[in-house]
């Protein structure tokens, strides 16, 4: 059994983020293959080409994620994201740049939960998450990379306090066709 640890060394403070009966803590590995389901499901939107497989999804956990936890500079910290101790979604800061001080927001959320809970599961997670990025690790800006397929996404963010900053056109290939990409950013109001 592989000895995964349940803090990040670069959080001094915090590693565990509450808001009601909701819970960001550091990825667990038990939580792999759920996230790999959901992943798979939900590929349209993804940066993922093919469908994930268990043993990609165990070599991805022990050679990449793992060694994120003891980097002082770590180039992403994934979360799991419970509600009442029950696995809901993951995400994190991924592509974190630490000379800009700047890193892009990721967010899965359980398939079956897109449906009816989509505004306030992202409402949620953006709201802990800013406690990741701006309070703990202190950076100036985050960011969220949208392939232009989920419109649906943006009234949420921006009733978040993202601000549109650029549209990518014709920047991704999905399927056969290329797709615009979308980005919303949000500044760190104490800098």
């Amino acid at each position: 059994m592989i000895n995964w640890p349940s803090r990040y060394k670069i959080l001094k403070n915090k590693n565990i983020f509450l808001f009601d009966d909701y819970c960001l803590l550091p990825i667990r590995f038990e939580d792999r293959y759920q996230i790999m389901k959901w992943r798979n499901e939900q590929l349209y939107h993804l940066r993922q080409n093919n469908k994930l497989t268990k043993s990609i999804q165990d070599n991805y956990f022990k050679n990449v994620l793992l060694n994120q936890f003891n980097q002082d500079e770590p180039n992403q910290l994934l979360f799991s994201l419970l509600k009442s101790n029950i696995l809901i979604g993951y995400g994190g800061l991924v592509h974190i740049n630490w000379i800009n001080k700047s890193a892009e927001v990721s967010f899965v959320m359980k398939t079956k939960l897109e449906e009816n809970h989509f505004e306030s599961l992202w409402s949620i997670f953006t709201r802990l998450i800013e406690k990741v990025s701006f309070k703990e690790l202190k950076l100036n800006k985050i960011f969220i990379y949208a392939f232009d397929l989920r419109p649906h996404l943006y009234p949420v963010l921006e009733k978040n306090g993202f601000i549109f900053e650029a549209k990518l056109r014709k920047h991704v290939k999905v399927g056969e066709i290329f797709e615009d990409v979308i980005i919303h950013s949000k500044f760190n109001e104490d800098k």
